[in-house]
């Protein structure tokens, strides 16, 4: 770095040339400047973390090809999304927010903001995205504000929700995304919310155990297959390809409040022409609650992995959330591309490993609780 330019200023005072002295310092003010801006523009830079997600790249890819601040912001909330929640990554996530304010607020962007922003689009967090659905007064929002740290409006009157607020339901050690939703009415059913439910990965349909449950599912499900969307267990019914949305479905038999009621479950239970998954519950005295939370685990399909470094005990307080099935090079590409990409040998610990550490090839399939040593 140069020395202080005023410094060389009182120095070359004793130079017998001043105009030719002026011009130097000048000059090396001008430099001094530019140099000082640019260390503090990196000063600034945020160190890109070591565990991103392949999809943060790709996403990263897209940003940068975006034209439009609507394409930008669109992409820099897919951004937020994929980053892993953890001490690693809070300057990088508060470096995009700013960058997410920062385009929100530019005139481009409000001019179009009445026309892009919706209610019903709600980004995607935790291990997965599960609407609550059905009709009015089943108790849709007191089991969202139960279950999450949200607080819908609940009120024994009908149509007392009219735009979808999301949730966070914890599931011992992650977070399962609920969104609390309108109710589905055959008179009136709003285009965005179809495309909200298109976009989750399970549905939850809520009836009311006491005021006709069978009739309540028997419509509901009517209405969702009349706008393509169709619960997942019947998609060998479709032979041919229509562009239907198959999602998997669990119908809540809501205000099962205690065991005096247990037989008016059965009984709707028996009426029921198909055999849908069910679960009794109670957003009013919490029955079932806990065992909710596990089905919408199993449901969703996903199992949690856990890295462990060489020679250190595993990190099992932040797990990465795979789909079942996921392989040992999936989660390394998860972890972080250099891993798939420079991957020498992997160890495992879990229910299906014949020893602890055992040895395994990129093409072995992890489970639930399973915990990984990468080494490259």
């Amino acid at each position: 770095m140069l020395s202080d330019p005023m410094a060389v200023s009182k120095t070359a005072l004793r130079c017998s040339c001043p105009k030719i002295l002026r011009r130097y310092v000048l000059t090396l003010e001008r430099i001094y400047n530019i140099l000082g801006t640019q260390e503090e523009s990196t000063s600034d830079q945020i160190a890109m973390p070591t565990n991103l997600p392949p999809e943060y790249f790709e996403v990263e890819r897209r940003y940068r090809a975006a034209k439009s601040p609507a394409e930008k912001i669109a992409c820099l909330h897919e951004l937020l999304g994929t980053i892993p929640k953890h001490k690693g990554t809070d300057k990088l996530r508060a470096d995009l927010r700013r960058r997410l304010s920062k385009l929100k607020t530019s005139p481009q962007a409000r001019k179009s903001a009445s026309r892009r922003e919706s209610a019903f689009h709600i980004d995607k967090e935790g291990a997965g995205q599960v609407v609550v659905v059905g009709p009015t007064n089943v108790g849709k929002s007191a089991l969202v504000a139960t279950l999450t740290n949200t607080t819908p409006e609940v009120a024994a009157s009908p149509y007392t929700t009219w735009k979808p607020t999301p949730g966070m339901m914890p599931m011992e050690n992650i977070q399962i995304q609920l969104v609390d939703t309108p109710p589905l009415d055959r008179n009136f059913v709003e285009p965005e919310l179809l495309n909200l439910i298109r976009r989750s990965d399970l549905i939850l349909l809520v009836v009311d155990l006491q005021t006709d449950p069978v009739q309540q599912v028997e419509d509901t499900i009517a209405l969702l297959q009349e706008h393509r969307i169709v619960p997942r267990r019947l998609k060998d019914r479709y032979t041919e390809e229509r562009r239907l949305t198959f999602i998997p479905l669990l119908v809540l038999a809501n205000k099962n409040d205690d065991e005096s009621t247990d037989e008016n479950f059965e009984i709707f239970r028996e009426l029921l022409e198909d055999d849908w998954p069910l679960l009794p519950v109670s957003a009013a005295t919490g029955r079932n609650l806990e065992r909710l939370k596990q089905v919408v685990f199993e449901r969703l399909e996903i199992i949690r992995v856990y890295s462990k470094r060489p020679r250190r005990e595993p990190e099992l307080s932040a797990p990465f959330v795979l789909k079942k099935g996921s392989t040992v090079a999936e989660f390394a590409g998860k972890v972080h591309q250099d891993f798939l990409e420079r991957l020498k040998a992997v160890r495992v610990w879990g229910s299906v490993a014949v020893y602890d550490g055992q040895m395994v090839r990129r093409d072995h399939v992890l489970h639930d609780g399973d915990v990984v040593e990468l080494r490259i």
